[in-house]
């Protein structure tokens, strides 16, 4: 007859009897390393700067009038229609932006923790992560006022709630809705103080992703350098000119 052996209450089990990670599929297994957390916000990054970047182009067009954004926004709102009903693939894009956006901001989370369970006494040393040390500068103030500005942003210009709703928002007029907004000063001023510090935050972006990717050389660094400070001063400038015309009455 089989021996049943009892355990006492609160005694672990058997090494063999639990869980491991190899049961797991290998990118959850690869994504739960630092190495995976760090590959994970550098490609989401990408994804996110390559959204600022065209999404910034795109509005200049309001230099050229109502009628030319006016135009390029029912261009949006027309993607692959009629193979797809009207908006649905502009909303497929956007879900995507939303989902590389919570995997940028946990992954900088959990690699923030990792970090402090691991170096619980702070000391000055070279040897830290960098794509740590970018998100433990930026996450917490200007990582969460970019977060705040695109919840107003879209809220202000693509929703018409809050605000916009008695400031004469139209549906479907985002030369009109953002004249009508940026007249506002306090609300042009938000806007440029947003941007600027979504520069600072995309210069240490562009500069460490490069290193979370591997893609880590001496003889790279100035390159790199050069890249994060023109990416920043392009986002800087080019996101801040368009609400500085709207407020001074360059464009009405």
């Amino acid at each position: 007859m089989a021996q049943v052996v009892q355990r006492r209450p609160g005694a672990q089990e058997p090494e063999s009897q639990r869980p491991t990670r190899r049961n797991l599929p290998w990118p959850i297994r690869f994504l739960d390393t630092t190495v995976g957390m760090k590959w994970a916000m550098a490609l989401s990054g990408v994804m996110l700067i390559g959204f600022i970047v065209f999404h910034m182009i795109g509005n200049w067009k309001m230099f050229l009038g109502a009628e030319a954004i006016n135009h390029y926004g029912e261009f949006l709102r027309e993607l692959l229609y009629p193979i797809l009903p009207r908006t649905v693939f502009l909303w497929i894009m956007r879900l995507g932006l939303i989902g590389a956006f919570l995997v940028h901001i946990l992954a900088a989370y959990r690699l923030v923790v990792i970090n402090k369970r691991a170096r619980p006494v702070h000391y000055e040393s070279k040897r830290q992560f960098v794509a740590v040390n970018y998100a433990n500068r930026t996450m917490a103030v200007s990582g969460t006022i970019v977060l705040f500005y695109l919840l107003f942003h879209l809220a202000d210009l693509t929703w018409g709630v809050g605000g916009a709703a008695g400031n004469g928002w139209q549906r479907g007029m985002p030369y009109e809705n953002f004249v009508a907004s940026m007249s506002r000063p306090p609300v042009a001023i938000f806007y440029i103080v947003a941007n600027l510090l979504l520069a600072v935050h995309l210069y240490h972006g562009a500069w460490s992703m490069f290193q979370s990717l591997g893609l880590n050389s001496p003889k790279y660094n100035v390159a790199r350098r050069y890249f994060a400070i023109g990416l920043a001063v392009l986002i800087g400038v080019g996101n801040t000119i368009m609400p500085l015309a709207a407020m001074t009455g360059i464009v009405s």
